[in-house]
């Protein structure tokens, strides 16, 4: 019998569109930092295919970081569990749905989310975040950390996931 991986974090957007880079700062940042054993930070960017095989690969959590409208002030993180109303932001979801369509997926499905900035006028390949959601990285950071500190502690005590 093999044994589950506990948690897999999904940097997912596109370093091309602005904010739309943010989960994949956010996990470049958390590659550098100490985390449980287990523990898999993955920088998806926009392959959703990938994201989407990785979840049959025997997690139990998966966080998702995305910059995702949400009608939020710009740079608001916020976690959002599914059943808990995602509003218009269902694409990040979208490799989940189609995962669990395909086979297995993580038990628990958790959405860090940045409000992005509205840029009217940025160029159409910026590769720079806006101030509001760069300063957003190192909460996101925090989060992301305290899920996985909180997850893996749960799987560790035997409590369901």
């Amino acid at each position: 019998m093999t044994r589950s991986r506990p948690v897999l974090v999904a940097g997912i957007g596109n370093v091309f569109n602005g904010d739309g880079g943010f989960g994949v700062e956010v996990a470049r940042r958390l590659r550098t930092r100490p985390l449980p054993q287990g523990v898999d930070v993955t920088d998806f960017g926009i392959r959703s295919t990938d994201l989407m095989h990785a979840l049959g690969a025997g997690y139990r959590t998966v966080v998702l970081v995305e910059a995702t409208a949400r009608g939020l002030v710009p740079g608001t993180v916020s976690l959002v569990e599914p059943g808990g109303g995602f509003g218009g932001a269902a694409h990040p979801l979208d490799p989940v749905r189609l995962a669990r369509e395909n086979g297995r997926v993580p038990a628990r499905t958790l959405l860090v989310a940045c409000e992005p900035s509205e840029r009217a006028a940025h160029p159409p390949w910026e590769m720079t975040l806006s101030r509001p959601v760069a300063a957003a990285v190192a909460e996101a950071v925090r989060l992301v950390e305290m899920l996985v500190a909180r997850e893996t502690g749960r799987l560790l005590a035997g409590t369901p996931g």
